[in-house]
């Protein structure tokens, strides 16, 4: 077992383990939430007010020691607000760029459908090149840049529907779920003194995930899992119900995915388990179906089960 698998193990699970001092009783979203950290990928958490889709991002943000920049979304945000502007200063008598929310290591965009589309643009070329053009210049982000964005699938009025190439640079779509009773009982206890987010410390620097991403990217690979991949993707383009299929990102998206999957368990080598268990959160907002209404993420859900269940395992 190679040693900076074992360092990107240990940081994982330091990061698991103190993420749930805040979130009760969501092992595994929050196991793959982490998955995306250590592969440096973009994670949409999609699901109804109120159970801790916000909480979860900035319990990740006080986790990494790096810059957190939070941006609540609404439809009258202009680029610049995300970019930043290039300002003249009188007492200088220059131009002088004042970077926006973006040049961050971990930019948490709130209600992201709510940003129009021309925001939506200018932070599509920072999740996909991790750069941002302010007049005519273009400026590198930090490393890592990770977007971490929310939106509610229930409320249209307003909101301005992500299109497939920007959804495409998700890795993955999470969705947490209401809490069991006794978690949510365990959750009042929690906090009825303090909440538990206001003691969280940070458990690793932004220098840490970057050792663990080249980590990550060294765990072995068979081929014949890297075509069980390819197969998985395929199938989504092949199936009946499905007007849109998965493009070739997201074999790459599962194949680094599957990666992180192998170091959380302490292994430097990857299984089908391993594919299994992150394809239906790397492929379902990747999907457009036939006759199917936005936002149905469950049919969605269920075509990907059925795919995955009728590619043969090697």
């Amino acid at each position: 077992m190679s040693s900076d698998v074992s360092k990107a193990h240990t940081l994982g699970q330091r990061l698991i383990e103190n993420i749930e001092r805040v979130i009760v009783d969501k092992d595994r979203v929050i196991r793959q939430t982490v998955t995306a950290v250590l592969v440096g990928g973009h994670i949409l958490f999609e699901d109804v007010p109120g159970v801790g889709k916000t909480m979860l991002c900035r319990a990740l943000a006080k986790s990494i020691g790096g810059k957190f920049s939070r941006l609540q979304c609404t439809p009258d945000l202009l680029p610049s607000d995300l970019l930043g502007a290039t300002i003249y200063e009188r007492q200088s008598g220059e131009f002088k760029f004042r970077p926006g929310p973006v040049f961050s290591n971990l930019l948490l965009a709130d209600e992201v459908n709510r940003a129009t589309p021309k925001m939506q643009s200018a932070l599509l070329e920072c999740m996909e090149e991790h750069q941002a053009t302010v007049g005519g210049t273009t400026h590198p982000l930090p490393e890592p840049f990770i977007v971490v964005a929310t939106q509610n699938p229930i409320e249209y009025e307003g909101t301005f529907p992500l299109p497939e190439a920007q959804l495409d640079r998700f890795s993955i779509k999470l969705r947490m779920g209401y809490p069991s009773p006794q978690a949510e009982a365990q959750m009042l206890e929690d906090q009825q003194l303090a909440h538990p987010l206001e003691s969280l410390e940070p458990i690793c620097q932004a220098e840490e995930i970057r050792a663990a991403m080249k980590a990550v990217h060294a765990v072995h690979v068979e081929a014949n899992v890297r075509q069980y991949i390819v197969a998985i993707v395929d199938a989504t383009r092949c199936h009946p119900q499905v007007l849109l299929g998965a493009s070739p990102r997201a074999s790459q998206t599962i194949y680094r995915l599957a990666q992180a999957q192998a170091v959380l368990d302490n292994r430097n080598f990857v299984i089908p388990d391993d594919v299994q268990s992150i394809a239906p959160s790397a492929l379902s907002h990747r999907l457009l179906l036939r006759d199917s209404e936005l936002g149905d993420s469950e049919q969605v859900e269920r075509v990907v089960a059925e795919i995955l269940a009728q590619v043969k395992v090697p």
